[in-house]
């Protein structure tokens, strides 16, 4: 059986000057501030977390990563990586498209350092990862370069 699920995520900047590292998929982006938030606030990988939480019916965004944030666990790969332990034995993840929305930073010179990072967190080809970056014309507070906004839609296979 297939199933699809949706996830987002956004985070405002940490003010200029923040010592905190911008992380994006997993990839540490140089020449921007860090996103405000009591992990790493890496919004690809939270709504990555969403969407597999969306399959599994688990929300691991919250209480449980609330408590391993108290713990001390602020990589927001573990909390993918819970997430993808609620998943059924036997599911695949099939692809996974994300759209990136943002001012800055420049997202293009960095997509695919984000594609090869969460290849090997998901342990699926880099070509089932499609990812797409817009300013949204500046339109939303993303597109005026306040945060990042970030929406994925994931598509796995589950035993039926």
């Amino acid at each position: 059986m297939i199933r699809v699920a949706i996830g987002q995520d956004s985070h405002r900047f940490e003010p200029d000057g923040s010592d905190k590292k911008l992380i994006l998929g997993g990839v540490v982006i140089e020449g921007c501030p860090g996103l405000s938030g009591n992990s790493d606030a890496d919004v690809v990988l939270h709504a990555l977390t969403n969407a597999v939480s969306g399959i599994t019916c688990v929300n691991i965004l919250g209480e449980e990563a609330d408590r391993m944030c108290r713990q001390g666990v602020t990589d927001s790969r573990a909390y993918l990586k819970a997430a993808m332990g609620r998943m059924e034995k036997g599911s695949r993840i099939l692809h996974v498209s994300i759209s990136i929305e943002a001012l800055r930073p420049r997202l293009s010179p960095h997509i695919e350092r984000i594609r090869t990072s969460l290849a090997e967190l998901l342990g699926i080809d880099r070509g089932s990862i499609g990812i797409t970056a817009t300013t949204g014309e500046g339109l939303s507070e993303f597109g005026k370069g306040t945060g990042i906004f970030c929406t994925v839609i994931l598509t796995m296979e589950v035993p039926e």
